[in-house]
């Protein structure tokens, strides 16, 4: 898997880290860097750590299926996809209640719920043999960037922006499984 693959996948991984960080920022009354940078550690640490989980469980039983591994990366990104663009659509009248204020449990708490797709993400990148350290640096790095900007431009924006981050994280993961799926079967 090469750079730009990588680059898609954790622009991907990071639009729910960026809905939830969009949120945050909706509720400051006035920009400050530190929750900001709070909340980018946070999103950052944890999309970094979980690829790695799943890359080191995966490796365990990696040649017990290796004959399949495309499959199995393709079926993973597309319902992690798929959920992104089906929560996309949904109407939440509970969206905007954890924008208060976020303490550290709740931000730990968003932290992992935001990650546990990277986990499979992980899964995925051990059948593909990809080199995992590049990896979970640059999605820790990209989710880093984004969440970060995500606070930034919710404290200026509404919250219609989440909608449409979801949707377009969900469409990312799911072109990558196709085209995972695609190379393997020599359809490009």
């Amino acid at each position: 898997m090469g750079f730009f693959e990588l680059l898609l996948i954790a622009i991907g991984l990071s639009m729910d880290a960026f809905a939830v960080a969009l949120c945050r920022g909706l509720g400051m009354k006035r920009w400050d860097i530190r929750p900001g940078v709070t909340v980018a550690l946070f999103f950052g640490s944890f999309q970094a750590l979980m690829p790695l989980l799943g890359w080191l469980l995966a490796r365990q039983f990696a040649h017990h299926i290796s004959a399949y591994d495309h499959w199995v990366a393709f079926v993973l990104l597309l319902f992690i996809g798929g959920n992104m663009i089906l929560g996309s659509f949904k109407e939440d009248d509970t969206a905007l209640a954890p924008c208060d204020r976020f303490k550290l449990r709740q931000l730990l708490l968003m932290a992992i719920a935001t990650s546990i797709d990277a986990l499979a993400v992980g899964v995925s990148l051990a059948f593909l043999n990809t080199p995992i350290l590049p990896a979970v640096i640059l999605i820790g790095v990209i989710t880093f960037i984004l969440s970060l900007l995500g606070v930034f431009i919710g404290n200026f924006f509404s919250a219609r922006l989440k909608r449409w981050a979801e949707l377009a994280g969900g469409l990312i993961l799911i072109l990558i499984g196709a085209k995972i799926l695609f190379e393997h079967l020599d359809f490009i």
